[in-house]
């Protein structure tokens, strides 16, 4: 007698049957969502780094300061005609005019600009108007040209110069303002134009205001001729 076959049980799928077929379906469909995502990730790359290729950014960037527009040349025929009443009745008449170098602001730092001054030499009151004639000149605004090529002072007047008191060092001059009150460029082109004016001072320059402060002496190095607006440093005597 034949032996008749068992019946499968209910519901279960044969081996390779339809539920075996829908299982490798959803693997080929994963696979294919994932090259979706890759190609348009690869396109979103594709638009940005387009055209121009550079990517706009909301974080700012430090790119510098600004280059500077000023030349700190000095212009031909700079020097500014005289103002008779700007300088001392003394510096005007005791010399001869003589081309001397002062000292003004230009692009944050000092450089020389030429004058047409009457500078006498010698001591005491020959020295004092000499100063004063720097100090005028200082004191002047600079000519167009000049401006435009960025020069500027921040010595204001009225300003004067003495002889230093008894009991000053020796060579010591007095303002009318206290130093340590000037704006601190106008002190540095001050300091810097003495210093470079052998009939004013030699090295450091002795200075001094109307009060009883002593006097200090200011020395023009390379530091204030790069930063005149930081202080002037002083060196004991």
């Amino acid at each position: 007698m034949t032996a008749k076959q068992a019946p499968e049980p209910s519901g279960a799928a044969p081996v390779g049957g339809p539920g075996s077929r829908a299982g490798g379906g959803t693997g080929r469909g994963a696979a294919v969502r994932r090259r979706s995502l890759v190609l348009a990730g690869a396109a979103v790359l594709a638009a940005v780094t387009a055209g121009c290729g550079i990517r706009t950014t909301s974080v700012p960037v430090d790119a510098g300061g600004a280059p500077s527009r000023m030349s700190c040349d000095p212009p031909p025929a700079a020097t500014p005609e005289p103002d008779p009443g700007a300088a001392s009745e003394a510096a005007r008449t005791s010399a001869a005019p003589r081309t001397e170098a002062v000292y003004l602001v230009c692009a944050s730092g000092l450089a020389t600009m030429d004058r047409t001054l009457r500078l006498p030499t010698g001591g005491g009151a020959a020295r004092v108007a000499a100063a004063q004639a720097l100090l005028d000149a200082l004191a002047q605004q600079p000519s167009e040209a000049e401006r435009q090529a960025g020069f500027a002072t921040y010595v204001q007047g009225p300003l004067t110069v003495s002889e230093g008191r008894d009991g000053d060092p020796e060579g010591a001059l007095r303002l009318s303002r206290q130093p340590e009150d000037l704006a601190p460029a106008a002190l540095s082109q001050i300091v810097c134009t003495y210093a470079g004016a052998g009939a004013v001072a030699a090295g450091a320059v002795p200075l001094g205001g109307p009060g009883d402060y002593p006097v200090r002496h200011y020395v023009c190095d390379r530091a204030v001729k790069e930063r005149p607006e930081s202080p002037v440093p002083t060196r004991s005597a």
